[in-house]
């Protein structure tokens, strides 16, 4: 009985031990669960925007030893038309006034626009680096009235719900001095509406999947090549990420799922009663840094 009476305080102590163990693991397994049942608030994160970049293909689909690539790829002379240094500055104080011009514009005419010039734009982005040369872009380009306007009512739709509820008062409050809403008249309006998809896959003659390096990045360049080209020949339009709208634009697109929507353009002229925000731009010392 003694030896017992002075064991109790040890056991005692083992008891509490094991319960304040218990009780954390315990915690520590419902914070866990929280953590999981809870995501991060993005809303500006689209999930069918998300970079596949890292997009881990199942290894049994890919084909580590053959990309659809030729092994030894003929290299021939480059040549690059040289300016004086004169004419370098004159060029180069030029083009950045000729781009400096751009605008994005939300009111646009109906005007027809040539056919050939939305080819030959679309060609003149279809130029850009790509990750190991695999251009992973597809450019939609939609005239019809009707597609058109069922683009715009997706949009809309979604476009509401996000104006309400996910991008948040401070979101919201920073487009208000912009005059920015969900109301999307452009989409009906403008004569094309260019959709940039991103392949972050893309498939192999054998029917395995072949990787798309830096598939965003590459896209996201083309994307501002084609910006330059539509100002180059007087057209204009407004870069547009309609978020959450990609996987149904997709399906009413017929796109393959490996195709994810990054952009929307509408292009045209701009109405003749335009306007546009009074914005300045970032002077060059705030963009640029010398080392």
């Amino acid at each position: 009985m003694a030896l017992f009476s002075s064991l109790t305080p040890v056991f005692i102590a083992i008891i509490c031990v094991l319960i304040g163990v218990i009780l954390k693991k315990t915690n520590g397994e419902k914070e866990k669960c929280e953590t999981k049942s809870k995501p991060l608030s993005h809303p500006w994160v689209d999930e069918d925007l998300k970079d596949g970049t890292d997009h881990h293909l199942e290894e049994e689909d890919v084909d580590e030893e053959w990309q659809g690539l030729e092994e030894n790829v003929a290299h021939v002379p480059f040549f690059a038309e040289r300016y004086p240094e004169a004419e370098m500055i004159k060029r180069s104080q030029m083009f950045y006034d000729f781009l400096n011009k751009r605008r994005s514009v939300r009111f646009l005419s109906d005007e027809p626009v040539p056919r050939e010039v939305i080819d030959n734009v679309i060609r003149t982005a279809g130029t850009s680096p790509s990750g190991a040369h695999t251009e992973p872009w597809t450019f939609v380009v939609v005239q019809d009235p009707d597609l058109k306007h069922k683009i715009r009512e997706i949009v809309e739709e979604e476009e509401e719900i996000n104006y309400k509820k996910r991008m948040g008062h401070r979101w919201v409050n920073d487009l208000k001095r912009l005059r920015t809403n969900w109301i999307k008249e452009y989409l009906d309006t403008a004569p094309y509406l260019i959709l940039i998809f991103k392949q972050v896959y893309g498939w192999l003659p054998n029917g395995k999947k072949k990787t798309h390096y830096y598939n965003e990045i590459s896209v996201s360049i083309a994307c501002g090549i084609l910006l330059a080209a539509l100002q180059n020949v007087g057209l204009c339009t407004v870069t547009s990420t309609p978020l959450n709208c990609g996987p149904q634009l997709r399906v009413l697109l017929q796109r393959p799922a490996n195709e994810k929507l990054l952009l929307l353009l509408p292009v045209g002229y701009p109405k003749k009663d335009a306007t546009v925000p009074a914005l300045t731009r970032k002077p060059l010392e705030d963009i640029m840094v010398v080392m």
